[in-house]
């Protein structure tokens, strides 16, 4: 069965930090671009962070650059993000993403609340 499984967010301070972890099965992460996205209330899905399956290449969005960190162990098959710094508006429901045209694959989403 395809599926990647995300670890459990939380709440979290200002200033502090928390890594994600995404687990996948039925799915060997190193073929596909690897990324996460977030989700705010009321606001649409956006793109965090990614690495490219083609040349390794990574992307982050221009809010979190400096903070966030994607990463990927292939003897796991677990993409990671590391987020530092945390800010109240880094709140969202974080979701792994693993795609190849013409298919995608996501996690189940989990909430990370920054606030004191």
């Amino acid at each position: 069965q395809l599926q990647l499984v995300e670890s459990v967010g939380g709440l979290v301070q200002p200033g502090g930090s928390l890594r994600l972890s995404c687990a996948a099965s039925g799915l060997t992460l190193d073929m596909y671009t690897i990324g996460w996205f977030r989700q705010a209330p009321g606001k649409e899905r956006e793109g965090v962070s990614s690495i490219s399956s083609s040349d390794g290449s990574t992307y982050y969005t221009d809010s979190v650059k400096g903070r966030f960190t994607i990463s990927r162990d292939n003897a796991k098959n677990t993409m990671y993000l590391q987020m530092n710094s945390l800010k109240p508006e880094d709140t969202a429901v974080y979701y792994c993403n693993a795609r190849e045209n013409p298919f995608a694959y996501w996690g189940q989403g989990t909430q990370v609340t920054v606030s004191a």
